[in-house]
């Protein structure tokens, strides 16, 4: 498929411009330069030994090269795995290996059972948990089919390209990449429609940034422009090894009998994407899981929940139980056939046997415990993992149907994509998160400036807004929910008497990057301002100082801009707004359509671009040097307020007061601010500056940036102040929000982003996780020009000290309202979690209100939540949206992936996807609670029942002489789990709701029931138990006091062990149902249905089974001798009520005298108090909240605090307008 046209000669040739991240040397310095340019000794050695022919990949197929293919799998079996890894995760399960040996030994005659009826159960269990592990990993397996199954031109030969699959990508491939497609490998980058080479590149996938980054590919590679030209294309790459490390390459290109270096600005990585270029030539060298992504990505691993962990300890102590009473059985039928079978004459057997012989009996003890050991077995119940199972598919298809976290935008809802961790979304106690597409829809607003010393813009920012609806509502306590703030949309809010805050319906605006609102500046109004001079310079600097390209939309006729960040694009769209529109860039210059800078209308000016200053996170500003149409030439400057403030002439400081008190308003209102300067330069300053400039940038070798940097301050100073914007970060929508619930649950959230560290701290402002007055502790290391094991050890040090006295400050620290905010990026990371200063950093860490971790890999994502992970002990979970996040997704407690725009990797990666951080709240706070009570109350319930029913066997054994003779009936036993006590437990598993969902949202502090695992420790464990070990005494005990000797019949017959025993099972089926009847605080028709529809089915299958001859001893047992006695009647209710009393007494006790919070709020739902008394009602919402100092309700606080004070300081008759 021929390209036709060539290259367009009209593109720019930006390396003229760029010069800190894009700097080509000439082709001739790069051939002199050669490997060790660029550490190119190495290339060869160990650790670089890879080799790419390049257009020439069926070399790459064979010995000694065999490099895997382009397929990428992310499932955790195949084929060949599925059944071995399959059958020991079900056998990792205590209970499983048990009930494995009980059906080999039922094969034995010593079993009391059939050996089917062992054998069937088993089989079903782990067949049906085989059989949803298979389903939920097909699910993954057809994802990673979708991405295997993209698209790409490849080159086939003789100049020709043809669409491939990726994963039919062979390492040495040419592929031709088009705008907006993924890199379907690591590629290096030959040519781009550009002139010279570059391109611009999205790695958001990769480290979270949304900024473009710039790639250029070296000078000897610019001619292969067309199809055609790769027809005789041939080198060789020689380089690294894969390796993680997504921000380093070495490597070398031989072309054309020429070595030529290769640096990471040549390469492009797997699933980052190309943005605002048409296409890009690049030759494959590294394919799937040898690409760093992948490389960056760890196996799928089997998850546990905490719960599921401590039942087999359950198990356990339950196994230990079983084998006592097997020991105490067998040694007691030993000494019975020792001593007592000789007398029984009316019990010997025909034909004596090695089971019972009195000659023997250690013998006959050692296969009685066998017996024992299989007949016990109901103490361990086989159906529990069955019901678990079933519970929790059931309870995963309720998150998957909540209409509430349904996004009408995407039209995706939530998917539990495994159901084993459902009870774990309750017991949450650190969200370690992502930034990028997860907290942010990467869109900013341009709100509100500050010009001359004259702030504009009358709209609020959402902290505003929130902070006077609150403060309306005249309450310290935060009575009102944060939820509130954005529901309540009165015009006019009366914050103190004669003081009102005026806001508007709330709006949203129609021009999108745009929020601001005042007459003053809109529609040419500004000319009318008296520093209107001053506003023009910010208009003009708002519209020329960025590195941005105008695209024209072809169908709407409107301007586009393709910038680097989220900011530059709004200023663009704010200057555009204000009639400065930027509408043109040719090589060398800027065009700009200024609309009203004079009365003759529209006029259209070029300004020359001299020279570029690129931001960078050291140097916290950009600059540009232009010169006008008058010849005159200009530097305009943008950055942080403190670089910008310490860089002003005297002259200059003329607004730098007024603007540092709007600065500091803004930031109070969450907006991020950047200030803004310029300066006039004379010709001959320029020209000798220019001189030491180019110098500086043609400097090749380590002191190329720093000597870039001490040329740029040279001419960035005596700079005059103009003003300061201020944008809104957009925030995805109901972020705040959620962060202020999750808080207020109880949760530590840490935010771990790829960005720098500026945008980062940017944003944990915007969220509400810093605020103004929080204490930062910031742990960065500095670049040294020591050599590299001396500076290791000098960041070492250094680092070590920042923790020991950021420790030391928040010790030291009494106030107990006082917030920390740790803040650390990716190089001190790296020191940070080397084993001997790891636990130093997560000591500090766990003492700060919230965590921020910048410039972090992949790998070090994954390396954080393992350490969190272990450290604290408790529930993490992680949550991305990206390929770079499927590592710390992986590595947590619980994986959730957000379902956005940008691939699905996150999502196949992960237990639980969602399309919209928002829905975290709900799945936590609602689902979570919800499914962590269930389980506790529904496990805890299933051993009562079973130890209830078990231990009247081993009475009625002991009772019987230790004969291994079982009171009931074999069919009793075997439905007793799967039909006649299941569905209830199932119901309560599935529909049990303490509080409604409602309720969950308003009292957050409801949740930390889970992390404190309330309703699954020992003592509630244990009292379970103890309470059925007190119902089996009271079942068994009371039904042998009252039939022993009394007449049941009419004909003065007393009962026989039939009679007993279905008596017995009636108490049993009547208590345990009553038990869980008083268990449930939420009652449907299904619950009623399956609870007395349980106790009913007994009495119907008694009937039923009882009429079949093979019933034997138990033929017509209900209907002619059961039935017609009071005495079963009778006792049946006396046992069941004997059960269930001192359960209900303590129940009753626990309400009245120790409730607990839901037992609280059910009984102010009851009385409809909510209704009745709403101070009440919200006197006991605000008690329901974790006191926390993060999130939106601490920073309204806050606010309110700041506007209280200002307020003494105002008139009464002061009102405050915004529109929003």
């Amino acid at each position: 498929m021929g390209r036709t046209g060539g290259r367009r000669r009209d593109r720019l040739r930006w390396s003229k411009l760029y010069t800190f991240n894009c700097f080509r040397s000439s082709a001739t310095a790069e051939a002199a330069a050669g490997p060790s340019a660029v550490g190119g000794s190495a290339v060869g050695g160990p650790g670089f030994t890879r080799v790419v022919h390049c257009n020439d990949s069926a070399v790459h197929r064979r010995k000694p090269f065999k490099y895997p293919t382009n397929y990428i799998s992310t499932t955790k079996y195949n084929v060949l795995t599925f059944l071995p890894k399959a059958i020991f995760e079900q056998f990792r399960r205590v209970a499983n290996l048990y009930f494995l040996l009980t059906a080999i030994l039922s094969l034995t005659p010593v079993c009391p059972f059939s050996a089917v009826s062992m054998i069937a159960p088993l089989a079903f269990v782990v067949g049906l948990s085989m059989l949803k592990e298979g389903v939920e990993d097909w699910r993954r397996f057809m994802q990673d089919m979708k991405v295997n199954n993209r698209k790409v031109f490849v080159h086939k030969g003789d100049g020709e390209f043809e669409y491939r699959h990726w994963e039919d990508l062979a390492v040495g491939d040419v592929v031709k990449v088009e705008k907006d497609q993924f890199f379907p490998a690591d590629l290096l980058l030959l040519s781009s429609s550009y002139e010279d080479g570059i391109c611009y590149v999205e790695t958001m996938n990769l480290d979270g940034e949304t900024n473009l980054k710039v790639k250029r590919s070296l000078e000897v590679t610019l001619p292969l422009e067309e199809d055609e030209s790769f027809k005789d294309f041939g080198g060789v790459i020689r380089c690294e090894d894969p390796n993680p490390s997504l921000y380093t390459f070495i490597g070398n290109l031989e072309y054309e009998r020429q070595i030529y270096a290769i640096d990471p600005f040549q390469i492009l990585l797997r699933d980052s994407k190309l943005r605002n270029t048409s296409f890009i030539y690049g030759v494959v060298v590294f394919t799937g899981h040898d690409s760093k992504v992948m490389q960056n990505s760890t196996e799928s691993p089997s998850k546990r929940s905490t719960i599921e962990k401590k039942m087999d300890f359950i198990i356990y102590i339950l196994f230990t139980v079983l084998v006592l009473i097997s020991l105490i059985s067998s040694i007691g039928f030993a000494v019975r056939i020792k001593y007592d079978l000789p007398n029984w004459w009316y019990l010997q057997p025909e034909k004596s046997n090695k089971l019972d012989d009195p000659t023997r009996p250690a013998l006959s003890g050692i296969f009685h415990l066998i017996t024992a050991l299989i007949l016990y077995g109901y103490l361990i119940p086989i159906s529990l993992y069955v019901s678990i199972e079933l519970v929790k598919v059931l309870q995963a298809h309720f998150i998957n149907q909540d209409i509430h976290m349904f996004d009408e935008d995407t039209g995706n809802t939530a998917q539990a994509r495994t159901s084993n961790l459902n009870e774990e979304l309750g017991q949450v106690h650190t969200i370690l998160s992502d930034k990028t597409g997860t907290l942010t829809c990467n869109q900013m607003d341009f709100l509100k400036c500050s010009i001359a010393g004259v702030s504009y813009g009358v709209g609020s920012s959402e902290v505003e807004i929130a902070a006077a609806k609150q403060m309306a509502s005249g309450d310290d306590d935060q009575d009102i929910h944060v939820q509130d703030v954005w529901e309540n949309n009165e015009d006019e809010i009366q914050l103190v008497e004669g003081v009102t805050f005026s806001v508007g319906k709330t709006r949203k605006s129609s021009i999108k990057g745009f929020s601001f609102e005042d007459d003053r500046l809109m529609e040419g109004n500004w000319t009318k301002e008296p520093n209107s001079s001053m506003v023009l310079l910010f208009f003009r600097i708002l519209a020329l100082c960025h590195t941005a390209i105008p695209e024209v939309n072809e169908a709407t006729g409107t301007l586009t801009y393709e910038a680097e960040s989220p900011d530059e694009g709004a200023f663009l769209v704010a200057a555009r707004e204000f009639g400065f529109e930027f509408f043109k860039r040719t090589q060398s210059s800027v065009f700009v359509r200024e609309k009203f800078a004079s009365s003759n209308g529209p006029i259209e000016r070029e300004f020359k671009v001299l020279n570029l200053l690129e931001f960078n996170s050291k140097r916290k500003r950009m600059s540009v040097i232009l010169k006008d149409e008058d010849g005159q030439i200009l530097l305009f400057c943008k950055g942080a307020d403190s670089i910008i403030f310490e860089r002003l002439a005297k002259n200059g400081r003329v607004f730098e007061p007024d603007t540092s008190k709007h600065l500091n308003d803004y930031g109070e209102a969450g907006l991020r601010t950047l200030a803004l300067s310029y300066r006039v330069l004379d010709e001959s300053e320029y020209s000798s500056w220019n001189a030491e400039f180019l110098k500086a940038k043609t400097t090749i070798g380590p002191d190329r940036e720093l000597q870039l940097e001490r040329v740029s301050d040279l001419i960035e100073k005596d700079l005059i102040l103009v003003g300061a914007t201020a944008v809104e970060d957009k925030l995805q929508k109901g972020v705040p929000q959620c962060i202020d619930r999750l808080a207020q649950a109880g949760l530590k959230i840490w935010v771990l982003t790829g960005d720098k560290m500026e945008t980062a701290i940017n944003i944990g402002y915007a969220c509400s996780l810093l605020r103004q007055g929080m204490r930062q502790i910031c742990l960065s290391i500095a670049t040294g020009d020591q050599v590299a094991q001396d500076a290791n050890k000098a960041a070492k040090e250094s680092l070590m000290l920042q923790i020991a006295n950021g420790s030391q400050m928040v010790k030291l620290e009494k106030d107990p309202d006082a917030a920390f905010a740790l803040v650390i990026d990716g190089k001190a990371l790296t020191f940070a979690l080397e084993d001997d200063m790891k636990h130093m950093f997560l000591n500090l860490a766990i003492e700060c209100a919230s965590v921020i971790c910048c410039r972090v890999s992949p790998k070090q994502k994954a390396l954080v939540t393992r350490l969190v992970k272990e450290g604290i002990g408790k529930t993490t979970l992680a949550i991305g949206d990206g390929a770079n996040d499927v590592g710390m997704i992986q590595e947590a407690d619980i994986g959730v992936g957000i379902s956005g725009v940008e691939g699905m990797q996150a999502v196949m990666a992960s237990d639980f996807s969602i399309s919209q951080f928002r829905f975290l709240e709900r799945l936590l706070v609602v689902h979570g609670h919800w499914c962590y009570k269930r389980i506790a109350q529904m496990i805890c319930y299933f051993f009562y029942k079973n130890i209830a029913f078990g231990l009247t066997i081993f009475y009625f054994e002991a009772f019987a002489g230790f004969s291994g003779q079982s009171v009931y009936d074999d069919w009793f036993m075997l439905l007793f789990n799967v039909v006649l006590t299941s569905l209830p437990v199932i119901s309560l598993g599935v529909f049990e709701q303490d509080v409604s969902s409602e309720i969950c949202l308003q009292f957050p502090a409801l949740y930390q029931q889970g992390p404190n695992n309330l309703f699954f420790d020992w003592y509630r464990i244990l009292g379970w138990m103890a309470n059925g070990l007190y119902s089996s005494l009271a079942i068994f005990f009371l039904n042998i006091c009252i039939f022993y000797d009394q007449a049941i019949r009419s004909g003065g017959q007393t009962a026989d062990m039939a009679a007993v025993g279905t008596t017995m099972f009636t108490c049993i089926i009547c208590a345990v149902n009553m038990q869980i009847a008083l268990t449930m605080s939420h009652f449907t028709w299904i619950q009623h249905l399956f609870v007395w529809g349980s106790v009913g089915t007994w009495y119907l299958f008694i009937i039923v089974y009882g009429s079949a001859l093979r019933s034997r001893d138990n033929y017509q047992i209900l209907l002619e001798v059961l039935g017609p006695a009071p005495l079963y009647w009778a006792a049946t209710l006396l046992v069941t009520a004997a059960c269930n009393i001192p359960y209900l007494i303590h129940i009753s006790y626990q309400r009245s005298c120790n409730p607990l919070d839901h037992h609280v709020i059910q009984e102010i739902k009851y009385l409809k108090k909510d209704v009745e008394d709403q101070t009440m009602w919200k006197r006991e919402r605000s008690k329901a909240r974790q006191r926390t100092k993060i999130g939106f309700t601490a920073r309204v606080d806050a606010k309110i605090k700041h506007i209280r004070g200002k307020l003494h300081k105002k008139a009464p008759s002061l009102t405050i307008h915004t529109v929003s």
